[in-house]
């Protein structure tokens, strides 16, 4: 049997993006050929370690990581926003290493914002991990990124879901992961116990911030960095769907908002799992 091509783009959310994995895993095990990837912040890391052959070592790490190690991969060195994310670019090379994104085996576009000409940049040659350090560059919590002399920020900023890249893309299909999805009220009894989990991050995070004697202004629990958060979760869950309205791919796998924390990457298992098991739902449902 033929396997069907896809065009996968995978959208920002943080730590939601770890469903991506889920998801990739369900298609290559059904029958899907996985030739073209756009993504933008947690869609680009992602992606762009799937298009290197390097997804597993990834996945390996994550699942091994813990609040400890989130934290120690935070360091409050930024300009522009509280973290360099030098430790965490250092790590990411350690593991994957860095490739030129031309000479992948899987096409790929990660996408990044620039905040002075207010436009979306397309990165599709050049280091892997530059590329993606651009498109992960949340605003206020990492240091904006320089790229070819221009200062990039999180794609998500405009657009959650970058599409686009794959209009000229000669696959069967396009599948599309939006993870500002609806609210998944049957989450709801589980989202007290995600909210302590975060918070508990966010304390955390924030007795940190008082060692290195940081403004009470970045408190992670209730200060600026849980508007900023709730904020820039209800501005692409409202990009994104004026995006997949505009441009509607084939087929759009939805991942709850609520479904974890930003920052909860301590969960990798469950939400991995999360996102197989959705893709499972939708094939019995003739959606996939």
């Amino acid at each position: 049997m033929q396997k069907k091509t896809v065009s996968l783009v995978l959208g920002s959310g943080g730590a939601r993006g770890m469903a991506h994995i889920g998801i990739i895993k369900w298609l290559e095990e059904h029958d899907y050929k996985i030739e073209s990837i756009s993504g933008c912040s947690m869609g680009a890391l992602i992606g762009g370690f799937y298009a290197a052959g390097k997804l597993d070592n990834y996945t390996q790490w994550l699942q091994e990581l813990d609040v400890i190690g989130i934290l120690k991969l935070l360091d409050f060195q930024g300009s522009g926003g509280l973290v360099s994310g030098t430790v965490l670019m250092k790590k990411l090379e350690d593991l994957v290493g860095d490739y030129n994104i031309e000479d992948l085996p899987v096409k790929f576009t990660a996408v990044a914002s620039d905040i002075n000409q207010e436009k979306e940049v397309w990165m599709s040659t050049g280091s892997l991990l530059s590329a993606i350090r651009a498109s992960i560059s949340l605003p206020l919590f990492f240091t904006p990124h320089l790229y070819k002399g221009n200062l990039l920020v999180d794609g998500g900023v405009l657009n959650p879901v970058p599409i686009a890249p794959t209009f000229h893309d000669h696959t069967d299909i396009t599948i599309a992961v939006n993870l500002g999805g609806k609210v998944d009220l049957s989450l709801q009894v589980k989202e007290t116990m995600i909210d302590d989990v975060d918070d508990s991050i966010g304390a955390k995070i924030s007795n940190y911030l008082k060692q290195v004697k940081l403004p009470n202004i970045v408190n992670f629990e209730e200060g600026v960095y849980k508007v900023a958060d709730n904020s820039f979760d209800a501005m692409q869950g409202t990009i994104a769907r004026m995006k997949l309205a505009a441009y509607p791919p084939d087929v759009e796998i939805e991942v709850p908002r609520n479904l974890c924390g930003t920052l909860e990457f301590n969960r990798a298992d469950e939400i991995i799992e999360y996102g197989y098991n959705l893709c499972d739902r939708l094939h019995k449902e003739g959606l996939l």
